[in-house]
C-alpha cells in the first residue's frame, strides 16, 4: 500500500489571511506588537503554542497560553459569521477525488491544526471519507518531529519506503526527512519554493494537476 500524507494549511486549504488576521488581533489585545502577515507565513504548520512562542519571541508559558486561548476564540467566533474562510486551493478537491479510489493508495493528513479543526474542515468540504489517518498535535509532537508520520505508518501498516509527504513548508519537508519518507513540495503555499528545495524536497510541483505523476516519480 502507498500512503499519501497531506499537510492542510497552505497545501489543501488557503488560510493565511484568516490566521494572520487573528494572530494580529490576539497580540494586539495582549498589548504586544502585532506580527506581520509575512511573519505569520513563516510559522504556519507548527503546532499553535510553538508558532505563537516564535512570533512573540518568548518562552513565557503563561503568556503563550493566553495568546493561544485568545487566538482560538477569535478564530472560532469569526467562523460563526463566515463559513467560507477556509477554502480549498484550486484543484485540491479534484486531486483528492482522483487519488482516493486508486488501488493501493491510502490518504492521510499531517497538520499543525488541531483535530477538531481538521474534522470541521473536512466535513465542511465533504472530504471526511477521503482520509484513513488524521495526525495532529493533539496526539503528536509538532512538526518537524517525525511523530505524525511514524504514527500514520503504524496505524496503516505502511513502511517508510511506501510513504510520501506533500506540503508547502520547510516543516513538512523536514518532517518527511526525519521520518525517512519521500516528500513533494508545493509551490502555491506559504514558504518559498527555493526554501523547500534547500530543505530537501524530493520534487517540487506548482499545480495539483502534476501531483499524480510526482507521486509515481518519487516512489519509483
Amino acid at each position: 500500500m502507498t500512503l499519501i500524507m497531506f499537510d492542510m494549511d497552505g497545501t489543501l486549504i488557503d488560510t493565511h489571511g484568516l490566521i494572520a488576521e487573528h494572530m494580529a488581533s490576539a497580540f494586539s489585545e495582549a498589548g504586544l506588537a502585532a506580527p506581520t502577515a509575512t511573519d505569520v507565513r513563516q510559522i504556519i504548520g507548527l503546532s499553535l503554542p510553538i508558532a505563537i512562542g516564535r512570533l512573540a519571541r518568548t518562552e513565557d508559558a503563561a503568556l503563550v497560553d493566553r495568546l493561544v486561548d485568545s487566538y482560538k476564540g477569535l478564530y472560532r467566533t469569526s467562523l460563526e459569521h463566515r463559513s467560507d474562510r477556509e477554502p480549498l486551493f484550486p484543484g485540491a478537491r479534484e486531486a483528492l477525488d482522483r487519488l482516493r479510489p486508486v488501488p493501493g493508495y491510502c490518504l492521510g493528513i499531517a497538520t499543525g491544526k488541531g483535530l477538531a479543526g481538521v474534522n470541521r474542515i473536512l466535513a465542511q468540504h465533504g472530504l471526511s471519507g477521503h482520509f484513513a489517518t488524521l495526525q495532529t498535535p493533539d496526539h503528536n509532537p509538532s512538526k518537524p518531529h517525525p511523530g505524525m508520520l511514524l504514527r500514520a505508518m503504524d496505524e496503516t501498516g505502511t513502511p517508510a519506503t511506501d510513504v510520501v509527504m506533500i506540503g508547502d513548508t520547510v516543516f513538512d519537508i523536514e518532517l518527511a526527512k526525519a521520518a525517512g519518507v519521500m516528500s513533494i513540495g508545493v509551490g502555491w503555499g506559504y514558504h518559498e519554493r527555493d526554501d523547500l528545495q534547500l530543505a530537501g524536497a524530493d520534487i517540487l510541483i506548482d499545480r495539483f494537476d502534476d501531483l499524480d505523476a510526482a507521486i509515481l516519480q518519487v516512489l519509483e
